[in-house]
């Protein structure tokens, strides 16, 4: 059905109070019917008065029955989704306040407080405003208490998504008190016993629920969180399930030891290697390489972990052409916190031709994240490891690295290629081939442009690849270090000489001298 002016503006008028609530009803369900992915009737319904008229529906105080109030709110969620106008014309018209009041149990079907849930996501999502307004109004506290046991299934899904879109979208709400009893309701929806939708969305909401909060981490921690997730890791749930349980534990494990340590010992290693596998969605074996990532970052038992579970192989793997680039990136990612420091997890994945497979993720055509966290996954490999920097250098690796110090790329970019030319350099054969691509002058024009704030990596590789006097020629100096060895070495070789001739004058006195003596003894016996 087309959307016109006309017909929008008499569907809003008979949403007017007073009205026959079969009139509203039906009036409410054709609107939404228009709006179901229509931006054009979306925007005829804000222009024509129709939010205020819909939020005046939904208001607890009005007399609008329970099934037009169902109705008010599934088109607030359908004018809202996809559309940042409305979602600020609602919180204009009081919508914010009025849908977090129909959340309350106060004798409403399920049906309604699931609906006005799902409207409170569409209208806080990717918006700061609603979201605090949201909070301002208590209506925090009230989607944690729609997860309670006990509820229906598509309460606690609605209110976990609505949850989800809050916390990722509001710094304020997820350091809040009133969040604070959400780790162990959205723990709990983890069980068993609850419906795939509910675990992904639990799950979902678990992943924004620990991102950047140390406190919300614990929590979750102490809730049991990191068994529950790793157990939807399993084959037996769904790719969106277990995708979301594998963005969780990235969330969770990111900067803490403690978790990290927690979900090894559930088995998570082994547990997200699997989702690497070909017969996993990208977005799966995606969300699994970020939380190894995570798993792994600065954790010797984890990266050993991962190692003696075939991770490096898997990984290396994900790097191959045709797939997503979000993949290939995460892959990367992974394998920079792999080998970080690790001599072991270095040689494996050098043995799985990981050097190359990362130096082809240079090429023009990746995306510009793609490039840094291959140029990063490059820095760990060759960092204090001769055999890796001979492997990055025998790919090509030093060529690739420097064409990413072109004068358009960014700073970030800028600094983790000259990261890792730095420990590239830290070889006789990464220094020559860096040398030999024109890399002094990359990374001078590098640290013009950007300063050394912004680039600091490239005064440090410049540093190595500076002439050093000790070095003997056989080690990959300059041109002028090759001749001021060869001075060193004439010089030598003159004093040498000048010291043997002396002595062979010398000696040539001496024996002249007795020779002489010889001889008048001669004469004197005539």
């Amino acid at each position: 059905m087309d959307a016109d002016r006309e017909s929008i503006v008499r569907l809003v008028g008979l949403l007017a109070p007073g009205g026959s609530v079969f009139v509203q009803e039906q009036a409410a369900g054709t609107l939404r019917y228009l709006c179901c992915d229509n931006a054009r009737a979306k925007a005829l319904v804000r222009e024509c008065g129709g939010v205020a008229a819909l939020v005046a529906l939904v208001a607890p105080g009005g007399s609008a029955p329970v099934q037009v109030q169902f109705q008010a709110a599934s088109v607030l969620c359908s004018l809202c989704t996809d559309s940042a106008q409305n979602r600020d014309a609602v919180r204009a018209s009081g919508g914010v306040a009025a849908l977090a009041r129909l959340l309350a149990p106060g004798g409403r079907p399920a049906a309604v407080r699931e609906q006005a849930a799902a409207a409170l996501r569409a209208v806080c999502t990717d918006n700061a405003r609603n979201c605090d307004s949201l909070a301002d109004c208590g209506g925090v506290a009230a989607l944690v208490a729609l997860l309670a046991p006990g509820g229906p299934a598509a309460v606690h899904e609605a209110g976990a998504a609505a949850l989800q879109s809050l916390l990722a979208g509001s710094a304020r709400i997820r350091d809040g008190f009133a969040i604070r009893g959400a780790a162990a309701a959205l723990v709990a929806l983890l069980a068993p016993s609850n419906t795939g939708a509910v675990h992904e969305r639990a799950a979902g909401a678990l992943q924004s629920l620990c991102s950047g909060s140390a406190q919300n981490q614990q929590s979750v921690a102490l809730c049991g969180g990191a068994a529950a997730l790793v157990a939807l890791l399993a084959p037996g749930n769904s790719g969106a399930v277990r995708e979301q349980a594998a963005g969780a534990l990235a969330s969770l494990c990111s900067g803490s030891a403690r978790n990290q340590d927690s979900v090894r010992a559930c088995g998570g290693a082994a547990a997200l290697v699997a989702l690497l596998a070909p017969g996993n969605t990208g977005a799966v074996r995606g969300q699994a390489a970020g939380a190894l990532a995570s798993l792994c970052s600065g954790s010797a038992r984890n990266q050993d972990s991962v190692r003696a579970c075939g991770g490096a192989a898997a990984l290396v793997g994900l790097l191959a052409p045709g797939g997503s680039a979000a993949v290939r990136g995460q892959a990367a990612g992974a394998l920079a916190s792999l080998c970080r420091g690790n001599v072991e997890s270095k040689a494996g994945v050098r043995a799985c031709r990981g050097a190359a497979a990362l130096v082809a993720l240079l090429a023009p055509g990746e995306c510009a994240a793609v490039h840094e966290a291959a140029a990063a996954a490059l820095r760990n490999l060759c960092a204090d490891s001769a055999r890796g920097c001979d492997s990055v250098s025998a790919c090509g690796g030093a060529a690739a690295l420097v064409a990413l110090l072109a004068p358009s790329g960014s700073a970030a970019m800028h600094e983790a290629a000259a990261a890792a030319l730095r420990s590239l350099c830290a070889s006789p054969r990464g220094r020559r081939a860096v040398r030999a691509r024109r890399g002094v002058r990359a990374l001078e024009r590098s640290l013009a442009r950007h300063g050394p704030a912004a680039v600091p990596s490239a005064a440090a590789a410049l540093s190595e690849l500076a002439p050093r006097r000790g070095r003997p020629p056989c080690c990959g100096c300059t041109p002028a270090d090759v001749c001021g060895c060869l001075c060193a070495l004439l010089c030598t070789l003159l004093c040498v000489g000048l010291f043997l001739a002396i002595v062979g004058l010398l000696v040539h006195a001496i024996v002249m001298v007795a020779m002489g003596k010889g001889g008048s003894e001669d004469a004197g016996d005539d």
